[in-house]
């Protein structure tokens, strides 16, 4: 169900649209700062896992970087279902060894809000029968295995659809 707030914002976001239309600009923010339309808001992924702490965080450090790499104006979080007390030691240390930010510090819960905010929300094998997820934003990456079972399985397959995550939003905003 469609709150007056959800309404507004969409109204916000297609009358932001028609605007950037008409004025020649596009819903892609570019790497520079000076060259980003500054009404432009940033699109909202959200991934989340059932602890927080494993492939939510090496799918959010992932998308962060590529997206913006490729100029997409995006706000990036992880979250958990049932969050961990801490990061997987190995995840982080896997995203260290390799470059990335570790996109969290403490593995938090998702939230009715979270869910809310977000444009694209990726469940990478939560049970999302009883959140609060908006029609249309959900996106289920279930195949994907956990790190703990099959670390580099789950890192390529993570990888793999945050790349054609990516390149489906660079589409889209053409």
């Amino acid at each position: 169900m469609q709150t007056s707030s959800d309404r507004g914002r969409l109204h916000r976001r297609g009358l932001l649209a028609v605007l950037l239309a008409l004025a020649g600009g596009t819903l892609c923010a570019q790497t520079t700062p000076q060259t980003a339309p500054a009404a432009a808001s940033a699109q909202h992924v959200l991934f989340m896992c059932p602890h927080g702490a494993g492939k939510s965080v090496l799918a959010s450090a992932y998308f962060e970087r590529l997206a913006r790499e490729k100029g997409l104006n995006v706000r990036v979080d992880a979250r958990g279902t049932e969050p961990d007390p801490r990061v997987s030691p190995k995840v982080a240390e896997h995203l260290t060894k390799n470059g990335y930010h570790i996109p969290v510090e403490t593995p938090q819960k998702v939230t009715p809000a979270d869910l809310a905010s977000a444009d694209i929300v990726i469940s990478l094998g939560c049970d999302v029968r009883e959140l609060p997820v908006r029609a249309g934003t959900l996106r289920q990456w279930d195949e994907v295995p956990g790190p703990g079972e099959d670390f580099a399985g789950a890192d390529a397959a993570i990888q793999r659809r945050v790349a054609a995550l990516v390149d489906e939003l660079l589409r889209l905003a053409k």
